[in-house]
């Protein structure tokens, strides 16, 4: 009787583990975690970035994260091209939908670090990343890539606008640092200082030099 009885209480654990992992198969997407790396990313940094500590975080076992990446290196290249992706190629579709006018253009990209919560939450992103591409050639190459894009795209704004192409990229090179600026250092003014700073960046990067 006693091995009849124990019999159903000792496989029901496993069907149970079993049923739990396919779950959570289902369940995790790629992007829950991409998400959980980059929020591990920057609140504790690249090396914390690990399988079994998101594994740990996210309540499921290490088998689960191989069910979508490769390895950890797949995970890590995953979460550059998510900021990618959000961080410069959506915004800038969106910043080129939103006005035909380039100077309407130029203003919402003034505009960008100080769009709240959305902008604080992107800056320590992106801050973090380049903390990770100072020791990562492929964190580097992102952000390499990432710089030049969103340069080039202020420079067609420029352009729009009627500057020169050689003038352009200078005034965007000398706009993008404006931008990243104010996005790592939000607290060092009040809103009225940002609010005149951004102003004044629109009357000086729009400014025509005259010829030396």
């Amino acid at each position: 009787m006693s091995s009849s009885s124990d019999s159903p209480k000792a496989t029901a654990p496993a069907r149970k583990t079993r049923a739990g992992g396919e779950a959570a198969r289902v369940s995790l997407t790629p992007e829950t975690w991409i998400e959980a790396a980059t929020g591990v990313l920057v609140d504790q940094g690249i090396d914390h970035v690990r399988v079994d500590l998101l594994a740990q975080h996210l309540g499921v076992t290490r088998g689960s994260f191989y069910w979508h990446f490769k390895d950890r290196e797949d995970l890590l290249r995953r979460v550059l091209q998510a900021w990618r992706e959000t961080a410069t190629e959506n915004l800038t579709a969106r910043l080129e939908s939103a006005h035909e006018d380039p100077m309407a253009q130029l203003r919402d990209v003034l505009s960008l670090p100080f769009r709240g919560r959305s902008a604080a939450r992107a800056a320590r992103i992106e801050l973090a990343i380049r903390a990770w591409a100072r020791r990562d050639q492929m964190a580097r190459f992102a952000v390499d890539e990432a710089d030049a894009s969103r340069i080039g795209y202020i420079a067609q704004v420029f352009s729009a606008l009627g500057f020169p192409v050689m003038e352009a990229r200078s005034r965007a090179f000398m706009l993008y640092g404006y931008i990243v600026s104010e996005s790592l250092m939000p607290t060092l003014s009040s809103k009225a200082q940002q609010d005149e700073r951004r102003r004044f960046a629109e009357r000086l990067f729009t400014q025509r030099v005259t010829p030396v």
